[in-house]
């Protein structure tokens, strides 16, 4: 290829000459070309002639168009790839200018061409998507399928073996969920609401999923709002960075499914706190499991007399104050010791104490609770040799020695075994021979140490297929 100056260099120096475009158009259309062209005092003709400045060729070519190729090659003119040129135009677009014509011609055609534009930022692609109308009568419009697949690949990283990836939906949910940019959301609102089948779940919506993405701002909640579905409503209401303001709104809705969405965001105050309080058992739950306690909230929580088993509830919350947590363990309520026996944020020495106590309805929550110290856990192995829920509860926890783990492991026993497949501490060797067990493939999946193995799998593959 003839080519001795770069193509930006060349539209620098070929005032009053000619350049030669071979092939079709790509994703500028003649019109445009030659306007940019027109800057630098350059024509395009599609006509070989004397003293061209440089040919500019589409990737494929006919039969013709590769002789008159040849022909420029062998009178020395540059010849350059069309992707080359396109990369440059769409570097000095203006994007006020752009957008302020399209918005004066709805031109839907040069919407969806520019979006197909790898070249442009993301900043202006985002603004062009926010302009792209979707066929609302067409249900499977090529278009449509097009701008969400121009999307996708834009923002979600696919290997050259996944490109089915593209034309699946659930990759859009993919999105929704991971971008982290507030107007691109707002631009998949203007998508068709799909509904995805999510495994163990109802369906979800992309307007749901976008509601529960943290990167909302203020502009995109009023939005969503203004839909007035319960769904989004109940999704804003579990999102802690939607403000405060916004979900009090809802909380006055007294709607029980948001009321619960309410009680598990940790942006709530001590007012909406209390508010949600006095609503039903099942709110009351959540706040006491999900929501950070104070000692004033201790307060609001004990002056509205609930029963010792929603109380107990308490014990389990991995969001307590220190102080809530002696003060709870001071209380001495059998219940609520049983629930904090199993909360791995409680301090070693309140569980130290709470064994103590020397009741066997401790035991198998402390056996299973990674702060517990480690002589204890040594103790329960010891002393409970023919009790299999202790020892069953001794397999789940990551900090029991290796030694036992291994020991656990002889026994051969299910539901020993259950507890070992989810336990990051148990030998990798061991964990293979798990494996063998299909009984246990819920269980091998909430290894961490599993998890993170195949994962460097995949990285290795990934290096492997970029070499």
């Amino acid at each position: 290829m003839i080519k001795e100056m770069t193509l930006k260099k060349l539209l620098e120096t070929a005032e009053g000459k000619k350049i030669l475009f071979l092939g079709r158009e790509g994703i500028f259309t003649e019109k445009e070309t030659a306007r940019f062209l027109k800057k630098f005092k350059i024509s395009m003709t599609r006509e070989y002639e004397e003293a061209l400045a440089g040919v500019i060729e589409y990737h494929r070519l006919n039969p013709l168009e590769e002789d008159i190729s040849n022909m420029a090659y062998d009178a020395g003119v540059p010849l350059y790839k069309l992707i080359e040129f396109e990369k440059l135009l769409s570097e000095q677009i203006n994007d006020d200018e752009l957008l302020m014509g399209i918005k004066l011609s709805n031109d839907q055609e040069r919407i969806l061409r520019l979006l197909g534009n790898e070249h442009i930022s993301d900043t202006l692609f985002v603004k062009l998507l926010k302009m792209y109308t979707f066929d609302e009568e067409e249900e499977d419009s090529r278009d449509d399928r097009d701008v969400i697949m121009f999307t996708l690949r834009r923002y979600i990283q696919i290997k050259p073996n996944e490109e089915d990836l593209l034309y699946s939906y659930l990759t859009l949910r993919r999105l929704a969920t991971e971008a982290t940019d507030p107007n691109l959301l707002e631009a998949l609102v203007g998508f068709p609401n799909f509904s995805f089948l999510v495994r163990g779940k109802e369906k979800i919506t992309l307007r749901e999923t976008i509601s529960r993405n943290p990167a909302v701002n203020e502009s995109l909640v009023r939005k969503l709002l203004a839909f007035r579905d319960p769904v989004i409503d109940r999704a804003l209401a579990s999102n802690s960075n939607v403000a405060l303001e916004v979900l009090k709104v809802l909380a006055d809705k007294k709607d029980r499914e948001i009321d619960k969405a309410l009680a598990t965001n940790s942006a709530i105050d001590d007012a909406l706190f209390g508010a949600l309080l006095e609503r039903e058992e099942a709110v009351i739950a959540l706040l006491l499991v999900w929501q950070p306690i104070t000692l004033s909230r201790l307060e609001q929580i004990e002056r509205i007399n609930i029963d010792d088993a929603l109380y107990a509830l308490l014990g389990a919350n991995g969001s307590l104050q220190s102080s809530v947590i002696q003060e709870l363990f001071t209380k001495g309520e059998a219940l609520l010791l049983e629930t904090l026996s199993g909360n791995p944020t409680v301090q070693p020495d309140i569980l130290e104490e709470i064994y103590q106590k020397d009741a066997l309805r401790y035991f198998r929550p402390l056996a299973q609770n990674p702060s517990v110290p480690v002589w204890i856990l040594q103790t329960f192995y010891e002393e409970y040799r023919d009790d299999e829920d202790i020892l069953a509860a001794l397999a789940y926890n990551s900090a029991t020695p290796e030694k036992i783990l291994k020991e656990l492991f002889e026994r051969d026993s299910f539901e020993i075994n259950r507890g070992l497949a989810t336990n990051a501490s148990l030998p990798m060797e061991l964990l293979d021979q798990l494996k063998v067990d299909t009984r246990l493939q819920n269980e091998l999946a909430q290894n961490e140490r599993l998890a993170q193995s195949y994962e460097q799998v995949l990285n290795q593959n990934k290096v492997m297929m970029n070499i």
